[in-house]
């Protein structure tokens, strides 16, 4: 723990704490914006930076001589995008059970983009550790969805053992007289102070939601992004590429050497009549009479093979630390079988599911604020919040005839909407039962209709059939 400014705690993972039921005093609330600007803005600025292809590469001293390539392999972006396709590249399934209060919902989660903005919030999770999912009313005094970075907002959590929210604080800095100050609101549960001018405003307005209106999300306890542990590789990647690429327009300009060859001269200068310079030439005439005139190409020894090895080495380490499968790799279009494709995913799923078990939470508190005003579902429904289920899917290939071929084994063993639920393809199996019922009858009911149309005598006698 370290104290910023009064009662004021900050924790190694940059998490905020204050004593339960005291509000924060201007500067106890201007030393966390200043800790969140000055400690933890570098690392959000420095894991953007990569993420935007802007690497340590691009700030290297020019060299005076020789080629002076700059590249950047960005993989911080391309893991980022994976992993975020692979989590809500499909959009999770958030419901309660059927009734007007789930039609309410999911009216109101299409109306907000609610799950394009989750995706956002997922993204920065991905990028700085932490994102935070925020709402508002806006100005029809409706309840809506935003997401915000975590560069220019923070919660603040009590002192007790289950770290509650008490109070959220979104700023930016402008420029006052040559200073840059910070302006924004600091919301508690009940009430929402305004700051401008390193002044804390003592009016306040009355939160609507009861409770603090903003929840974090995050990639997991340490607050780390999914690239954090391989920035150095990644670093020294660039490196080793940029180097590479030097090595290789170093011998695109190789130079021929000539030796014991006399070009033809220009009369009044004396120099050979090709440009010795421009075409890369080692002119050398005047040698050993006893040696045998030569014409080759200037090399120097090849490393190529070690660097081959030592930039496919980092490549590796840096998914394999990184768990996000290449897909690139070569072994996954040997091995492309359902089983072989679940243990190349198997890092990264496992990754995956401790990160779902984290936004669970966070969304269960999320639309505990969303429900608490009574706008977006019944006042009956206030506590519905409790209820909700959460369903992600994995985006990945779907093995369907392994599945199918499971689902056939299994059957007699478990129950029809067990088997259903095994199939990628099924998405609702209480509807598809519903569907296979219906289906059941309407066939019952045709064969009835044309037994019926039947002469009598072709019609079977059930008690004939007893």
């Amino acid at each position: 723990m370290k104290v910023v400014k009064g009662d004021g705690l900050v924790t190694r993972n940059g998490t905020f704490i204050f004593p339960k039921g005291q509000e924060l005093t201007k500067e106890e609330l201007f030393g966390f914006i200043d800790y969140n600007t000055q400690y933890l803005m570098p690392k959000y600025r420095e894991n953007m930076k990569l993420y935007l292809s802007q690497h340590m590469i691009l700030n290297v001293e020019s060299k005076e001589i020789g080629p002076d390539n700059k590249l950047v392999v960005n993989l911080p972006k391309y893991i980022v995008d994976t992993y975020n396709g692979y989590f809500l590249g499909i959009p999770p399934k958030i419901s309660l059970e059927k009734g007007s209060d789930n039609d309410r919902l999911q009216t109101w989660l299409s109306h907000v983009s609610f799950f394009d903005k989750l995706n956002e919030i997922s993204k920065q999770a991905d990028i700085y550790g932490r994102s935070i999912g925020f709402i508002y009313q806006n100005e029809k005094a409706e309840t809506g969805f935003t997401y915000v970075s975590p560069t220019k907002a923070f919660i603040i959590y009590d002192d007790t053992i289950e770290r509650n929210p008490l109070a959220f604080v979104r700023y930016e800095y402008f420029e006052n007289e040559n200073e840059y100050q910070a302006r924004g609101d600091i919301y508690y549960s009940n009430k929402i102070y305004h700051f401008e001018n390193n002044q804390l405003d003592t009016d306040f307005r009355i939160n609507p939601y009861k409770l603090v209106p903003a929840v974090e999300f995050y990639e997991n306890e340490e607050r780390q992004g999914v690239y954090d542990s391989v920035k150095t590789l990644v670093n020294a990647l660039d490196k080793a590429i940029s180097q590479k690429g030097n090595q290789v327009e170093y011998f695109d300009n190789a130079y021929l050497a000539m030796v014991g060859i006399h070009l033809p001269e220009d009369p009044k200068t004396g120099q050979p009549i090709i440009n010795i310079k421009q075409n890369r030439f080692l002119y050398l005439p005047n040698v050993d009479p006893q040696s045998n005139p030569d014409v080759k190409f200037i090399s120097k020894p090849d490393g190529d093979q070690m660097q081959e090895n030592y930039i496919q080495r980092l490549s590796d380490w840096i998914y394999q630390i990184a768990m996000v499968p290449n897909p690139a790799d070569n072994s996954f279009a040997q091995n492309a079988s359902g089983v072989a494709l679940e243990y190349k995913y198997l890092p990264m799923k496992n990754k995956a599911s401790s990160k779902e078990r984290k936004f669970t939470k966070s969304l269960r508190a999320l639309f505990r604020a969303v429900f608490s005003t009574c706008q977006v579902i019944s006042i009956s429904g206030r506590d519905a919040w409790e209820n909700l289920q959460f369903q992600f899917t994995r985006n990945i290939p779907k093995d369907i005839t392994s599945a199918i071929s499971a689902a056939k084994q299994a059957e007699g063993l478990v129950s029809q909407r067990t088997l259903l639920s095994l199939l990628p393809f099924v998405d609702d199996p209480d509807d598809e039962i519903q569907q296979l019922n219906k289906e059941k009858q309407e066939n019952i009911q045709q064969i009835r209709e044309a037994t019926d149309s039947l002469p009598d005598y072709l019609k079977s006698d059930p008690d004939e059939e007893k």
